[in-house]
């Protein structure tokens, strides 16, 4: 069942996002070669912490964590750990935050020392193809028209999107319905309505869109061992468009 939220519902939505973005800021300024995911991790979750909030994931289903930090072929889920970064590599860290029971939910791709071509085009194409989504994300449309012209985009930048993980909706749970897709066919799929509030989160990858999942249970990666990206907004749908809650 989808849930439709209030305007002051989505405010406080909005809150949530603008500590969460705040955050993405911050890890900007830190993100360096020597740096290791797990240092991301505690950093994030005292950044929260000072700031009132909780990271909603830790605990969820079992997830140990704060953040999922995906490191070159890990799509998504990746465990934070004490390797350090290397020159060239490419890392998502994906959070949601729980500020005063409002959940907002967000990743970002972040680059480290000095990346290849493939990589910084790999990085430019995903995090495009999320505002190329976000702009179908108008009251009548349908959620097929989001994956659609998703997947149409980052097709022809010779690029696959992942199709075993997808957005979805959010709002008193991290998951709720619809599930959003970041390919699919126009017209079709859930009608968008004024109050839904969803996250848009495609996951690119240089090769094939297939993916494995190692033996913890989570950390999903290429079959083929190249580079993934991905970015991801929440956002409300209201009837002068979409809003998007993860930005200050």
């Amino acid at each position: 069942m989808i849930s439709i939220k209030s305007q002051k519902q989505i405010q406080l939505m909005h809150e949530a996002g603008k500590l969460l973005a705040s955050c993405h800021k911050e890890i900007a300024k830190i993100i360096r070669v020597g740096l290791t995911t797990r240092e991301i991790d505690l950093f994030v979750e005292k950044y929260l912490s000072k700031h009132g909030a909780t990271p909603e994931q830790k605990g969820y289903r079992g997830y140990p964590y704060a953040t999922c930090a995906s490191v070159n072929d890990e799509i998504c889920h990746g465990f934070p750990t004490d390797r350090p970064l290397m020159d060239g590599d490419i890392v998502t860290i994906d959070m949601v935050v729980n500020l005063k029971g409002a959940l907002a939910d967000s990743a970002w791709s972040y680059s480290v020392g000095n990346i290849s071509n493939t990589a910084k085009h790999l990085l430019a194409v995903t995090k495009e193809s999320l505002y190329i989504g976000i702009n179908q994300a108008v009251v009548g449309n349908r959620i097929g028209d989001i994956g659609y012209a998703i997947q149409k985009y980052v097709e022809a930048e010779g690029f696959s999107v992942v199709r075993d993980f997808t957005g979805h909706g959010i709002g008193r749970s991290l998951h709720e319905e619809p599930q959003v897709p970041h390919y699919g066919r126009q017209g079709r799929g859930t009608r968008l309505q004024e109050g839904m509030v969803i996250t848009i989160e495609p996951m690119v990858n240089v090769g094939t869109w297939r993916c494995k999942v190692d033996a913890n249970g989570w950390t999903a990666r290429t079959v083929d061992g190249k580079l993934s990206a991905q970015y991801e907004h929440t956002l409300a749908i209201t009837k002068d468009g979409p809003i998007i809650l993860t930005e200050q």
